[in-house]
């Protein structure tokens, strides 16, 4: 092989590996970000949790329209959740 044509093989290569370099380290941001912006979903689903977790437990100990009413909120607070789980996902 020639040394011309080790050359341009050679800057080629250099060329390649800096995109590859810009490439990586611009998913890298973005992968410390999803994973920030995951975690912070994670919180916010826990939270709403723990308030479906109350609420249905108190449909079992109420009675009539107040049970009603809880249960309304309960399945609310559950669809919420349900999305944020569906957020986390395409996050991660």
């Amino acid at each position: 092989m020639s040394n011309d044509t080790l050359d341009k093989l050679r800057e080629e290569l250099d060329d390649l590996g800096e995109r590859l370099k810009r490439e990586r380290d611009e998913l890298q941001v973005k992968l410390n970000l999803a994973k920030l912006e995951a975690r912070e979903e994670w919180d916010e689903a826990e939270h709403k949790w723990e308030h479906f977790r109350a609420k249905a437990a108190r449909v079992g100990r109420e009675a009539g329209e107040a049970s009603k009413e809880v249960g309304a909120a309960a399945r609310l607070l559950a669809e919420e959740v349900k999305e944020a789980y569906r957020r986390i996902r395409r996050l991660l």
